[in-house]
């Protein structure tokens, strides 16, 4: 039976590789992306040549009216849902928490909490055999800073994917007799575009000494553990928080 896959914050770094990986698995791909048409429509050419389906969906994740247009989108044009991919968040500027301002707070935990909890439950109303749904998977990209606390640096994003890791055991549990498994991946350090828009672009260079293999991340190896987690391989696993990061 032919599936969708709707990922997040798809136009590049880990959600770019997360749709090519789920497009050569056979789902029919939803591109999100918030602002970056072009390069939504460059992963969609991808997947096109290599003789898959997708569609490009803008939605801002601070807006439940986006988040909810999305899903119909998908409901519309694609195959029925089999799994969502919670990728997009947001970094900022290297701050302490003295120094942050509500306007960041709000705006960090609006992106990377409530809009993922809004795209997972509207992915439990399609996907939960409790609401005449077949079952399916949702993966959480978390960060492996929900352990470490990202002193001085980013307490704020830190604390949002504390926040993605309770939710991902906590419905895990909720849905676990409905045929979804809810997981989450931690990466580590990874080289995508998202430390350019903190303000450091080479951070993963700075800071790779910390790890223990000595070595970044790159967005496939992340892509690789989301997919075996939507893959029968992984059927008996749910509520799993999988670090990917290099022994950190």
């Amino acid at each position: 039976m032919e599936r969708s896959i709707i990922v997040t914050g798809a136009s590049r770094g880990i959600g770019r590789a997360i749709a090519l990986g789920a497009a050569t698995e056979g789902y029919q791909v939803c591109v999100n992306y918030a602002h970056n048409a072009e390069a939504a429509r460059e992963v969609i050419s991808l997947i096109e040549a290599a003789g898959g389906t997708a569609i490009a969906v803008q939605a801002d994740m601070t807006k439940e009216a986006d988040i909810l247009l999305m899903f119909e989108t998908v409901d519309q044009e694609l195959a029925p849902l089999g799994a969502l991919v919670n990728n997009a968040g947001i970094v900022d500027k290297a701050a302490k928490v003295s120094e942050m301002s509500l306007e960041r707070l709000e705006r960090m935990f609006t992106t990377n909490i409530t809009g993922p909890f809004l795209c997972a439950r509207e992915a439990v109303k399609r996907l939960s055999t409790a609401h005449g749904g077949k079952g399916g998977g949702i993966v959480n990209i978390s960060s492996v800073t929900a352990k470490l606390g990202s002193p001085n640096e980013y307490v704020d994003y830190a604390a949002s994917k504390a926040a993605i890791d309770a939710m991902t055991m906590g419905l895990a549990k909720e849905v676990a007799a409905e045929g979804v498994r809810v997981n989450a991946v931690r990466p580590g350090v990874v080289y995508t575009d998202i430390h350019a828009s903190g303000g450091e672009p080479n951070r993963v260079d700075r800071v790779k000494s910390m790890v223990p293999m000595q070595r970044g991340g790159e967005a496939a190896e992340i892509a690789d553990a989301t997919l075996w987690l939507l893959s029968d391989k992984s059927s008996y696993v749910t509520g799993s928080l999988i670090d990917v990061s290099g022994g950190r």
